[in-house]
């Protein structure tokens, strides 16, 4: 099956979600898109926001075969959040550069983030999306997200919108997207929020169709999820301690399935750790401390404040410190307490791994060389085909 369950011909070759679905244990990485990436902290490093950096990030997790590549979208105001570093008020916008690495990438899935909410109409994103999927090859596909920053409104002139609306617009949007995208005959849609009269998409997506992706947490946010997306982000209720995800995880993460199951559609959980790998647990663990001394307690507290401030239902259950890495779940270790993590992660509930770094290129290099091989050797991911 093809995302979203649209029947394939038989002969038809493995789609890169197909592929990607058949890894034992997913693995993604989340792009440096944004100034100071996931951690804000002064501790030395030389991650970049800039494309060059993130297209050398790309091209380097393709090759080690990661299966996904993904960012965030934000809309920052001057100086972003703030501090000595200006924590993310440069930013890439993930839907353009997901056009930019679509030809120098050639396995992963390219994964865009959009505020669909913030002006777009689904005839533009629908039209615009089918373009960059032949681009990438059927490599693209949509992580849908409705805001929920009343700064981020304000900016496009638009007032909040309640957290349950959002969600229904969300629905409604999808619904008439992904009949552009699938139905061969021109489109009239006479909807609570969204009209078309003979609206019409060609080329389609190259399987009439893309991978949706969705981090809804809330009650309506699941039930969103489990209605359009084929994989959907998850954080840990327990904070970032892995002791404690892999504890709480597991009745979240249950939830989330019986309401797919529920509709008869199969989907994939992944979550977002931070990893912290060294040769020694020691060294990975001073790495971790330098990261913690030399926050950015202005930065810190400024997004904290914001995360909390809002209606969403993620992130609840971390402390400052956990802000100050970044990241839903640390994971800090050898090689080998590494791989143990995502078996135990994989065991309470979690499909893949969606993984971000404090120091991207070096350590990326580093999973590969150490981490990588150690997963084939646990079972959890096999040579493609």
């Amino acid at each position: 099956m093809s995302p979203t369950g649209t029947k394939r011909r038989k002969s038809a070759p493995p789609t890169a979600f197909e592929r990607a679905c058949k890894q034992p244990l997913m693995l993604g990485l989340f792009m440096p898109h944004q100034e100071g990436a996931w951690s804000p902290s002064k501790a030395p490093r030389k991650t970049s926001w800039d494309f060059e950096y993130n297209a050398k990030c790309a091209r380097k997790a393709d090759r080690l075969g990661f299966d996904i590549l993904f960012a965030l979208a934000q809309w920052m105001g001057k100086g972003g959040y703030g501090g000595d570093i200006n924590f993310r008020e440069n930013t890439l916008d993930p839907f353009i550069t997901s056009a930019g690495l679509a030809p120098i990438t050639k396995n992963a899935l390219l994964i865009a983030t959009v505020h669909i909410l913030y002006g777009w109409h689904p005839l533009h994103l629908a039209k615009y999306g089918a373009v960059i999927d032949h681009m990438s090859g059927g490599r693209w596909g949509l992580n849908v997200v409705t805001g929920y920053k009343e700064s981020e409104f304000r900016m496009f002139g638009l007032k909040p919108i309640e957290h349950d609306q959002r969600y229904a617009m969300a629905s409604e949007f999808t619904t008439i997207m992904r009949r552009l995208w699938s139905e061969d005959e021109e489109l009239t849609f006479k909807g609570k929020w969204w009209q078309t009269e003979g609206a019409y998409v060609a080329p389609k997506p190259v399987n009439r169709s893309v991978v949706m992706v969705n981090a809804g947490s809330s009650p309506a946010g699941i039930d969103y999820a489990t209605d359009h997306s084929d994989i959907i982000f998850v954080t840990s209720p327990g904070g970032a301690d892995p002791v404690d995800a892999c504890r709480t995880l597991p009745t979240h993460i249950k939830k989330i399935r019986q309401s797919a199951r529920a509709k008869r559609r199969r989907i994939k959980i992944m979550i977002n750790p931070h990893v912290i790998c060294r040769e020694t647990e020691k060294a990975a663990r001073a790495q971790y401390q330098r990261i913690l001394d030399q926050r950015d307690q202005v930065a810190v507290d400024n997004f904290v404040a914001t995360f909390m401030g809002g209606d969403q239902s993620s992130w609840k259950g971390h402390s400052p410190d956990n802000w100050a890495v970044g990241g839903n779940v640390h994971l800090v270790g050898t090689p080998e307490q590494i791989v143990d993590w995502f078996i135990k992660l994989k065991r309470a509930g979690c499909d893949g791994m969606q993984i971000n770094f404090y120091d991207f290129l070096p350590d990326l290099d580093f999973f590969g060389k150490r981490v990588m091989p150690l997963l084939h050797q646990a079972g959890l991911r096999i040579d493609a085909e």
